[in-house]
């Protein structure tokens, strides 16, 4: 079976592509995932935010006993050092030399001017292409959605000059009109989309009553929001669509090139089932497509898509009308007491 298939004008032996997470920062674990047969890696996230934060830690740790006495103006002298992504880049090349797969960097910054410094620093590292994770947490009420987007549409743009390996934007699933949002990112320059990041949310302990930030892996059926804009988006835009969120088995890569995603990523099936889950998926979609008599991903990708269902409702139809007209089948399988 050829399991191949082109996402960011990268040749990938099939459509698994192992997603960021503290997984890959380990050169064993990389080893493991290329040979259980991952197509390719989207290493670590480099977040600005923690450079940042790693900074303040070194200034303040640097100036602890700054002024003590009168006699004592500085017992430490100022350092012009600050922590930087230096570290985390050659990380990243040496897992860069570790592997014969692609190597996607994935960034996440603040600034418009670090967007591109660190995009820039990414390749010079020997990305093969460039994963940016857009996340707004609107914390100024005077701020509007169009400002929100105009910024990225600008980071989007910036970037696509600065580097001349492919960019994917990783977008959570909360902007008002998502078709908008990707089709206007689209137009500028975005070669990939990866739908959808699944971002940490607070949580409260009642008992301890303190804020606590658990893992948020995710879950089967986790994947049908994905699936949706894959149906949705297919022969819509010019750039690929890579599914994430929920894709635990081979038969779930299967309904997403059916929907029209070019590949799809995965994380937590490799954290609950080990790297050999992989193997285990590409099994299951050879052995699918086997009894389906199909030789290559291109011969059903995008079958069960928007543009080619004869039903026009299938990726419009709000859950709550469906329930409506279905209720007697629910209350079969949820009888109520």
């Amino acid at each position: 079976m050829n399991l191949s298939t082109k996402y960011l004008g990268l040749t990938l032996k099939n459509p698994i592509i192992v997603g960021a997470s503290n997984l890959v920062t380990d050169l064993d674990m990389l080893k493991k995932l290329e040979a259980a047969g991952a197509s390719a890696i989207v290493y670590k996230s480099l977040f600005e935010e923690q450079i940042q934060l790693e900074n303040l830690e070194m200034h303040q740790n640097l100036t602890e006993y700054n002024e003590r006495n009168a006699e004592m103006v500085s017992l430490f002298p100022e350092s012009a050092y600050e922590v930087g992504p230096e570290e985390f880049l050659m990380k990243f090349t040496e897992a860069r030399k570790a592997l014969s797969i692609p190597l996607i960097a994935s960034l996440n910054a603040v600034y418009d001017e670090t967007w591109y410094t660190y995009a820039k620093k990414l390749e010079e590292a020997g990305a093969d292409a460039l994963e940016i994770n857009f996340y707004a947490v609107p914390l100024d009420f005077d701020v509007d959605g169009r400002g929100i987007l105009n910024e990225e549409l600008d980071v989007i743009e910036g970037i696509k000059k600065a580097v001349s390996i492919p960019v994917s934007v990783k977008l959570s699933p909360y902007y008002t009109n998502q078709l908008y949002t990707i089709s206007e990112m689209d137009k500028r320059g975005a070669d990939g989309f990866v739908l959808f990041n699944r971002l940490f949310q607070p949580d409260i302990n009642i008992d301890t009553e303190k804020h606590q930030f658990p893992y948020n892996l995710s879950h089967e059926q986790d994947n049908r929001l994905s699936l949706r804009f894959a149906g949705l988006l297919y022969k819509q835009v010019d750039a690929d669509i890579c599914a994430s969120n929920g894709v635990f088995s081979g038969a779930d890569v299967i309904k997403m090139i059916l929907a029209g995603a070019t590949a799809v990523q995965v994380v937590s099936t490799i954290y609950k089932n080990g790297p050999k889950q992989i193997s285990r998926m590409l099994d299951e979609i050879e052995a699918w497509m086997l009894t389906k008599q199909y030789s290559s991903l291109d011969d059903f990708r995008g079958k069960l898509s928007n543009k080619m269902t004869t039903d026009p409702f299938t990726y419009r139809r709000a859950q709550y009308v469906d329930i409506l007209m279905k209720s007697e089948e629910i209350f079969k399988t949820y009888p109520m007491l």
